[in-house]
C-alpha cells in the first residue's frame, strides 16, 4: 500500500514503524513544524520527523494543510492516509481523494471521548477503561466508522502519560492489521454506537488541584494531567507542583490542603479521605521527594 502517514508526538512513531516495518511504501510523512523546546527554546523537529528522517523518508512540516500542501500530498498519488495524532484538520480535497480514504487511530473506545486529549480525560473521569480504535476518518470530529474499538484497563496507579505510551503500542499492530484488511478488501467498518462524549484539549486550569473534592478524585485529576499540562496547587503564593501522589486510607486532619506528617507520609486533608504527596517541585527548585519538602517547611502548612 502506498501511504502517506500524518501524525507529531512521540505516541505516533510506533505507528510510523510499524507501518515501514510491514513493508508499505509510505509516500510522505506529514507533520508540525519545528517547535522550540526546553528553557533555551531550541527549534526542535517532532520525534515523527526525527524518525522520519532517521528511516529516510520524506517529511513535509506543516501545521495547516494549505491549497500548497494539500497539493505536495496529491502528487504523491498515495492509496492511503494514516493519522496518529497529527494535531491539524484533514480536509477536502485531501480527505477524499486517496483510494481508500483516510484511516486514524485514536486513543479511547469510541465515541467515549472524541477529541484532543481522550487518554487525559478518562484518567481525570475516573473510568476504568480506555482503548484504541482505527476508525475511517470523515469530516465530523472522530465520528468516522471503526474498523477497530478495543476496550484497555487502566491501571490503578496509572498516569495519563504512562497508559498514552502503552496504548501507543498496542495500537500500532491494530493499525497495521486494517491496512492489510482494507489491501485485501476483507476490512468492514461499524458505526459507532453509545453515549458520544468530548475530549477538548487541556490546559494549566485543568491542572489545578482543589483540595475540598474527594482523594479519589484528587488523584485521577493528577494522574490525568501528568505529564501535561502537570498538577499544580499554591503554598503562600507560590506556586508548588505535584509529581506524584496517591490517594490514601490514612486519617489526615486540618482543613481541606492542611499537609502533616504521619507515620512517615506526608498527607493532605483533602473533602474527604487524604491524599499522599510522593513527589513535588516547589517554584524554582527541582523536583524532590515529598518528605524532604516537608522537612524544610516551618509552622503549619496548608495549600490554597
Amino acid at each position: 500500500m502506498r501511504i502517506v502517514f500524518a501524525g507529531t508526538p512521540e505516541v505516533a512513531v510506533p505507528t510510523l514503524e510499524a507501518l515501514v516495518s510491514a513493508g508499505h511504501e509510505i509516500a510522505a510523512v506529514l507533520t508540525r513544524e519545528d517547535a522550540p523546546v526546553g528553557r533555551r527554546r531550541v527549534l526542535t523537529p517532532s520525534p515523527v520527523a526525527q524518525r522520519a528522517e532517521e528511516l529516510g523518508l520524506t517529511v513535509v512540516r506543516a501545521n495547516r494543510i494549505t491549497d500548497e500542501i494539500a497539493h505536495q500530498l496529491l502528487a504523491t498519488e498515495f492509496e492511503l492516509g494514516v493519522v496518529v495524532a497529527y494535531g491539524g484538520l484533514i480536509r477536502t480535497p485531501l480527505l477524499d481523494t486517496p483510494k481508500y480514504g483516510w484511516i486514524n487511530l485514536h486513543f479511547s473506545q469510541l465515541p467515549r471521548w472524541r477529541g484532543a486529549a481522550p487518554v487525559q480525560r478518562a484518567v481525570m473521569a475516573g473510568d476504568a477503561t480506555s482503548g484504541v480504535a482505527v476508525f475511517q476518518l470523515e469530516a465530523g470530529l472522530d465520528t468516522g466508522p471503526t474498523y477497530v474499538n478495543r476496550a484497555v484497563e487502566i491501571g490503578a496507579h496509572e498516569t495519563a502519560g504512562d497508559l498514552l505510551n502503552r496504548l501507543a503500542q498496542l495500537g500500532a499492530p491494530e493499525v497495521t492489521a486494517t491496512v492489510a484488511s482494507i489491501a485485501d478488501g476483507s476490512a468492514r467498518a461499524e458505526p459507532q454506537s453509545g453515549e458520544a462524549t468530548t475530549a477538548p484539549k487541556l490546559t494549566n486550569a485543568d491542572g489545578r488541584v482543589d483540595w475540598t473534592e474527594t482523594s479519589e478524585t484528587i488523584d485521577a485529576r493528577v494522574r490525568g494531567v501528568t505529564p501535561e499540562p502537570g498538577a499544580a496547587t499554591e503554598l503562600a503564593g507560590q506556586r508548588v507542583k505535584l509529581l506524584r501522589g496517591r490517594a490514601s486510607e490514612a486519617y489526615a486532619s486540618g482543613e481541606p490542603g492542611t499537609v502533616t506528617a504521619v507515620d512517615g507520609l506526608v498527607l493532605v486533608a483533602t473533602g474527604a479521605g487524604a491524599y499522599q504527596l510522593l513527589e513535588v517541585q516547589p517554584a524554582g527548585k527541582r523536583p524532590m521527594a515529598a518528605a524532604d519538602w516537608f522537612r524544610g517547611q516551618h509552622g503549619e502548612v496548608r495549600f490554597a
